[in-house]
């Protein structure tokens, strides 16, 4: 087995790679652009704080994205608590066809597990053993997981297509 702990150098290295999937793994828990990016960057900056605990038991990239799963769960919890009147300001100067808004609506309404298995795997391609690693859940419940989040996303959208 080798060393225990990170390197900055592949932290930096999954920045590299992954920071606009983890960006809107941050979105999907933010529901705002900046709060996202911010959440982003915490991850990153919390993920070099700690990287000595980082145990090597699963892919660095899982790690990283439990890091940036966290700070966004923060953000998301700081930022409920801005009016509802600036979020729907927000909300209505997005110009999105009412598909990509029926989409997003489904997504965001899916369990927090669910919503972060399908970004992990299809923003940022992580297979089945990553994402166990990043939610901190057994592989076979990935498939599960994903199974249900797909049912439930096809069922809210044939519900808005009646």
């Amino acid at each position: 087995m080798g060393s225990v702990g990170a390197s900055v150098g592949e932290i930096e290295e999954v920045y590299r790679r992954r920071a606009s999937g983890f960006f809107r793994l941050a979105y999907a828990h933010t529901g705002g652009a900046d709060t996202a990016r911010d959440a982003v960057q915490e991850g990153f900056a919390n993920a070099v704080r700690g990287r000595a605990s980082f145990r090597r038991e699963g892919p660095i990239d899982a790690w990283v994205a439990r890091c940036v799963i966290n700070a966004a769960v923060d953000a998301a919890r700081n930022r409920e608590e801005v009016s509802a009147i600036l979020e729907d300001e927000e909300s209505a100067e997005l110009s999105v066809d009412g598909d990509v808004m029926a989409l997003r609506t489904a997504i965001r309404d899916l369990p927090t597990r669910q919503r972060d298995a399908l970004f992990l795997r299809y923003y940022l391609d992580f297979d089945y053993a990553a994402i166990a690693a990043a939610l901190g859940i057994e592989v076979g419940t990935v498939s599960a997981t994903l199974h249900a989040a797909r049912t439930s996303l096809r069922g809210s959208l044939q519900e808005v297509y009646r």
